[in-house]
Formats: structure tokens, C-alpha cells, sequence
């Protein structure tokens, strides 16, 4: 478990994302804020598909193995 991010520090890491957005665009916006390698390890392993908002990244996050 202590490979998931944080969900406030990846709600902090993809701040002003506009959604949706696909994973390509969540991980340009992660490393643009200079997110951690946790942050973008889980966003590198999410499925690519259309995200409608946070909440559906942060439970594609959860649900990661």
C-alpha cells in the first residue's frame, strides 16, 4: 500500500487540470507541478481512458493493485 500517492498531494499535483482529460494529460500536468515519482508512478499504471474529473482519478488511483 505505501505506493499509492497521498490523494490531497495528487488532487495538489493535478491542480487546474481540464477535464476531462486522458491519462497523457494527467501526467503532463503532474510533472509540470513537479510531482513526485509516487504521483507518477500510479498515474503511469491508471487505464487510459477519459477522466471526467478528480474524483474519477483519485478512485482509479485507489483502485490500482
Amino acid at each position: 500500500m505505501g505506493n499509492k500517492p497521498n490523494p490531497i498531494q495528487l488532487q495538489k499535483d493535478l491542480k487546474g487540470v481540464d477535464y476531462p482529460a486522458r491519462q497523457a494529460d494527467l501526467l503532463k500536468v503532474a510533472r509540470d507541478h513537479g510531482a513526485g515519482q509516487e504521483v507518477v508512478s500510479a498515474l503511469e499504471k491508471i487505464p487510459d481512458r477519459e477522466y471526467d474529473g478528480p474524483n474519477a482519478v483519485s478512485k482509479a488511483v485507489a483502485d490500482l493493485g
